[in-house]
């Protein structure tokens, strides 16, 4: 039997949560030690495959001493900190960060921002309708999936996985300045005149629907997308010896989009076009 060697372990954090005694490994961040303490601390543009961008603001916390509340999803544990996450001042600003996020753009398809805005008490029609950023229809120029910017928080997710962090594409980017600021290929142009590889880690990234399988993206405006009678069952990709881990969903029999779990040593939540979007034929049943 091989011996599998140890690496150096990690020094554990002690700080104040919320009034408890908490002991993370050192580098953590303040989120995942309120996750593994079991508070539910929103976050929007936090990916746990990628590096924080501290764009939302949703997850700000108070810490002693600080001068401005601090994002959860980047500000590391340092030892005898002192971190509230419930506080008015945290509410006031969480209840403000969605009322703004949600009167520009649609969120319908945000996981938990329904909850969320009842629970902060969040009113986004005090704006009024002028407050919209976008006005466009989804552009539907491909057959894999659809990009529909009214939904887009600019969290920069798609930016990075397509870019630097995993994919090194760099067909996505930021264009415009100020409130003309938006996520686009370049030349803003068609899908398909882009560098896009279709390999729709993009998709798995965005937090908001923005991008999404053109399969759920026609059942959605058919009004036959319905979660709730899905099934998920992880498998191997057959393609390549690779051995990329597949998510199949499925509803009434049909593959209706595929995800890739983000623990796996592999793929980490990356796929190829093939692995994303290659399932037709496992369900061709002429």
């Amino acid at each position: 039997m091989t011996a599998v060697p140890l690496g150096i372990p990690r020094r554990l954090v002690e700080f104040t949560l919320d009034g408890q005694d908490a002991r993370v490994p050192e580098g953590a961040t303040i989120l995942e030690a309120c996750r593994a303490a079991g508070k539910d601390v929103p976050t929007l543009c936090e990916g746990d495959t990628l590096t924080p961008k501290n764009a939302c603001r949703v997850c700000v916390v108070e810490v002693e001493g600080a001068r401005t509340l601090a994002p959860a999803c980047s500000r590391r544990a340092e030892p005898g900190m002192t971190v509230l996450t419930d506080t008015e001042r945290t509410r006031h600003s969480r209840k403000v960060v969605l009322e703004l996020l949600a009167s520009s753009v649609d969120m319908s398809t945000t996981p938990k921002v329904a909850g969320w805005l009842k629970e902060y008490d969040a009113k986004p029609d005090r704006f009024g309708p002028d407050a919209a950023r976008l006005n466009e229809e989804p552009r539907v120029d491909n057959d894999l999936y659809v990009r529909d910017y009214d939904k887009c928080i600019l969290c920069y997710k798609c930016v990075d996985a397509c870019g630097d962090q995993w994919q090194n594409t760099f067909a996505i980017s930021v264009v415009g300045r100020g409130f003309d600021a938006r996520i686009a290929v370049e030349h803003d142009g068609p899908l398909t005149d882009s560098a896009c590889v279709y390999c729709g880690n993009c998709i798995e990234v965005c937090p908001t629907g923005a991008l999404s399988f053109k399969s759920e993206f026609d059942m959605r405006a058919a009004g036959t997308w319905d979660e709730e009678r899905q099934t998920e069952t992880t498998t191997v990709c057959a393609y390549c010896g690779v051995g990329c881990n597949l998510t199949l969903h499925v509803q009434d029999n049909d593959i209706v989009k595929v995800t890739s779990p983000h623990d796996n040593p592999v793929t980490h939540g990356n796929l190829c076009i093939k692995g994303r979007f290659g399932y037709q034929h496992v369900q061709n049943r002429d």
